[in-house]
C-alpha cells in the first residue's frame, strides 16, 4: 500500500510539473497560428542605423553577408556597417576593406560576442544613431530590411527582433535546427506578442534603440549576451517587439557535433540566466512585471527534446504500472506533439523533414548528456563552423 501511495504521489507530482510546461507551449503555439496584424505605416523620416557584424573566424561567410547587406533600399548615408574582425585572415580583412564599410580589428585573448560589441560601441562613442542592428556574420536580409525596422521604430518599437529563418536545409541536422528555430519563433515570439508580451531575443537580427544599447551593453559579458540583454530590458519594462514579416536568413548547423556544441552553449546561458534572475522573481510578481516573470518561467523550462523524451518515457513506464494512470500521460504527450505541430510552419513539412525526424531520439539523448557538460561553457566562445558538408 505504501509503495502504491508513493507511486501515485510521484505520478501526480511529475504530471503536474510537466503539464504546466506543455500547457504553456500549447497556449502560445495556438496563439501563433493566427495572422499577424497590419504592418507598420511608412516612416516619415530616415533614421540612422549602426549595423554591427561581430565576426570571429568567419572568413567563409562574412564578405558575402556584407555584400548582401549593402544592397539595402535605404539611403547609404543613413546607415554604417561596422565589422568587428576577430582572428580572421589578412586576405579576408583586405577584401572587407574594399567595401564601403568600417573594419575594426580586435585580438581578444578570450573572444566573445559581448567583447566585440563593447569594443565597437567604444569606437563609435562620438557618433549619433537612432538604432543599432546586431547581425551574425552569416546573416543576410532583404533589401527592405532597414526600411521596415525604421517604420516600426517611428511607431514606438524601441527593441525589435526580426524573423530569423534558415537559409540552408541541405542536411537532416540543418532541417532539425531550422525546425527548432521556427518553433521558438512561433511560441516565444509570434505567440507572445499576440498577447502583448515581449518577444524573446535570439542573438542576431536584433534592433535596439542606440542610446539605450550604448549605456547598457557595458553590463553584458557572458557568451549568452542575448539573454543578458533580455534581462536588462525586461527589468526596465522595455517591450521587445517581433516582426514576423522581416526575415533574417541564417545558416543552420549542418553537422551533429556543431548542433550539440551550439545547444550546449545555449543551455549553459539559459541556466546561468535563470540562476541570476531567480532571486528577482518575487519582486517581479509583486510589481506585476509580467514580461520579466514570463521570461524567468521560460528559463525554468526543460528543452523540448528532453520534454518529449521524459513525457514519452513516463507514458510507457506508467502503462506498465497502471494503465489508468497512463491514460493522462498519453494525452499529455498528444498535446505536446499538437503544440509542436502547430508551431512548425508549413514550408518545413516535407519528405526531408520526415526523414530528419529519425534523428530526434539521438538528439534527445545528446541534449540530456549536455545537461552534465555545461561547466565553463558560458564563459568561453564555441565557434560554429560554416559551409560544412
Amino acid at each position: 500500500m505504501d509503495v502504491l501511495f508513493l507511486l501515485d504521489t510521484l505520478d501526480s507530482t511529475l504530471f503536474f510539473l510537466l503539464a504546466l510546461s506543455i500547457g504553456y507551449l500549447l497556449f502560445f503555439a495556438f496563439a501563433s497560428i493566427f495572422e499577424s496584424g497590419s504592418p507598420y505605416p511608412s516612416a516619415s523620416k530616415k533614421y540612422r542605423f549602426a549595423v554591427l557584424f561581430p565576426a570571429y573566424k568567419e572568413d567563409k561567410v562574412i564578405v558575402s553577408s556584407i555584400a548582401s547587406f549593402l544592397r539595402q533600399d535605404y539611403p547609404k548615408e543613413n546607415y554604417d556597417i561596422i565589422v568587428i574582425s576577430d582572428k580572421m585572415k589578412v586576405s579576408t580583412n583586405l577584401q572587407l576593406q574594399e567595401l564601403p564599410i568600417e573594419l575594426l580589428t580586435v585580438h581578444f585573448e578570450n573572444s566573445s560576442k559581448a567583447k566585440a560589441l563593447n569594443f565597437a560601441i567604444e569606437k563609435l562613442s562620438d557618433r549619433v544613431y537612432d538604432m543599432v542592428v546586431i547581425m551574425d556574420a552569416d546573416n543576410t536580409v532583404n533589401p527592405d530590411f532597414l526600411q521596415k525596422i525604421s517604420d516600426a521604430y517611428e511607431c514606438g518599437a524601441n527593441v525589435i527582433q526580426a524573423h530569423r529563418m534558415a537559409k540552408n536545409l541541405n542536411t537532416s541536422t540543418a532541417i532539425l535546427d531550422a525546425v527548432s528555430e521556427e518553433i521558438n519563433n512561433s511560441i516565444f515570439r509570434k505567440g507572445h506578442v499576440k498577447f502583448g508580451i515581449s518577444s524573446a531575443l535570439i542573438g542576431s537580427g536584433m534592433a535596439l534603440e542606440y542610446s539605450w544599447f550604448r549605456e547598457n551593453i557595458k553590463k553584458v559579458s557572458s557568451a549568452g549576451e542575448d539573454k543578458e540583454l533580455e534581462k536588462l530590458l525586461l527589468k526596465q519594462r522595455i517591450y521587445i517587439d517581433y516582426m514576423d514579416n522581416v526575415p533574417v536568413y541564417d545558416e543552420k548547423t549542418q553537422k551533429e557535433i556543431s548542433f550539440h556544441n551550439q545547444r550546449r552553449r545555449w543551455l549553459s546561458a539559459q541556466f546561468a540566466s535563470l540562476w541570476e534572475a531567480l532571486p528577482d522573481l518575487p519582486e517581479a510578481i509583486i510589481s506585476k512585471n509580467i514580461d520579466y516573470c514570463d521570461k524567468i518561467i521560460q528559463w525554468m523550462m526543460l528543452p523540448r527534446v528532453i520534454l518529449i523524451g521524459i513525457t514519452g518515457l513516463l507514458s510507457i513506464t506508467f502503462s506498465l504500472i497502471n494503465w489508468e494512470w497512463a491514460l493522462k500521460w498519453w494525452l499529455l504527450l498528444f498535446f505536446l506533439f499538437l503544440a509542436l505541430c502547430m508551431a512548425i510552419p508549413d514550408y518545413l513539412v516535407n519528405k526531408d523533414f520526415k526523414k530528419a525526424i529519425i534523428k530526434v531520439p539521438f538528439l534527445t539523448l545528446m541534449m540530456f548528456i549536455n545537461l552534465f557538460r555545461m561547466k565553463g561553457v558560458n564563459k568561453s566562445f564555441i565557434h560554429t563552423e560554416h559551409g560544412e558538408q
